[in-house]
């Protein structure tokens, strides 16, 4: 944390802020829970013991629950994630992004390549049984050789579980304002298909657009998130999303810390929205067509509360071009749609 910055404060201001939010989901089970948002690792081994435990006294968890902790390799220590593990975080994701060190440099990290690898061997010294690490491609100048070699030494390193982004260009960030010179875009899918060849050759399942992972380490977080599942978004410019009978909400909180830690047990720490038909049946395929199994036909109506026949012009159309494949309880893109996933997804867009 910054200097100066109280954690124990913010750790309280986290509870309240729970508590407020906690008559919303009233009888449900917690399946998974992740912390992330800046640099978690950040927080002291106690700190994050009084968090993990304060959640539990106040959530009803699953027994298997999967928790995360988001960390920077350049933040981590052996002993610090130990007392991480002690305190009941059981699965770690690492933003180690790339091991070249002049691509972290174009990137603005500020961690090394060797930081990276000694972050994974500490974790696992720690305890971790279940790691991720976050890679990206089509990097500033990058060669598809440069790839292929990052992607070999994360997978010499045996994580769980790989989350493998293409680099994007964000608005307002300081490569929107200077773009940097990237791969072409027919480089960009060729880097693509070989990285994922070399996973498929070394026991990771695409499971989703980017993510890969061993047998039975699928990411519950993500795959809840991917099915427009339910969650809370605790903390300072958390997003979160709850469905009722009639409706859907979206919760924004107040995204500056010290305001957040004035405002966390006022009703003022967030913003709430009503999602409208047209948005949550886009939101939906947003996520959903993400998935490479696609999904079951009647989970349209289990998240939205809408019929399928909602969307049945657009699902014909997505299937007279190719991007998807359905029958009467299944939903799947297609090898071309999992490729122009954009194309695919602008379809569900209504005027």
């Amino acid at each position: 944390m910054k200097r100066g910055f109280d954690e124990n404060r913010y750790i309280d201001a986290l509870f309240a802020d729970l508590e407020q939010e906690l008559p919303k989901i009233w009888g449900r089970r917690v399946e998974s829970i992740f912390i992330g948002g800046g640099t978690p690792s950040l927080f002291s081994g106690n700190a994050m013991a009084i968090l993990v435990s304060g959640l539990r006294a106040r959530l009803n968890l699953l027994p298997d629950i999967e928790i995360t902790m988001e960390a920077n390799p350049g933040t981590v220590e052996q002993e610090k994630l130990a007392d991480f593990h002690q305190a009941g975080i059981n699965r770690l994701s690492l933003g180690v992004q790339s091991f070249d060190d002049e691509l972290l440099r174009s990137l603005g990290r500020i961690h090394g390549g060797n930081e990276a690898v000694t972050a994974v061997e500490s974790a696992r010294r720690a305890g971790f049984g279940n790691i991720n690490l976050d890679m990206m491609f089509g990097l500033p100048l990058q060669t598809i050789d440069q790839a292929m070699t990052d992607i070999e030494q994360a997978i010499a390193l045996a994580p769980d579980h790989i989350s493998l982004y293409q680099l994007t260009i964000e608005p307002n960030t300081l490569f929107h304002h200077q773009p940097p010179t990237l791969p072409a875009e027919d480089a960009i899918w060729s880097m693509q298909e070989s990285l994922q060849s070399r996973l498929a050759r070394n026991g990771f399942q695409q499971y989703e657009t980017s993510a890969y992972a061993r047998p039975g380490r699928r990411c519950h977080h993500n795959l809840n998130y991917w099915q427009f599942g339910d969650y809370l978004g605790i903390g300072a410019g958390a997003h979160g999303k709850i469905s009722f009978a009639d409706r859907i909400t979206r919760t924004r909180k107040t995204r500056h810390p010290l305001r957040y830690l004035d405002l966390a047990d006022t009703p003022g720490v967030s913003s709430t929205e009503t999602v409208d038909t047209d948005t949550m049946m886009l939101e939906f395929m947003m996520n959903a067509m993400r998935l490479n199994e696609g999904f079951a036909a009647d989970l349209i109506t289990q998240r939205t509360g809408l019929p399928i026949s909602n969307i049945l012009g657009e699902l014909e159309l997505a299937e007279s071009r190719g991007l998807i494949e359905r029958n009467a309880t299944w939903i799947r893109p297609t090898e071309t749609g999992k490729r122009y996933l954009n194309d695919l997804l602008q379809i569900f867009i209504r005027d």
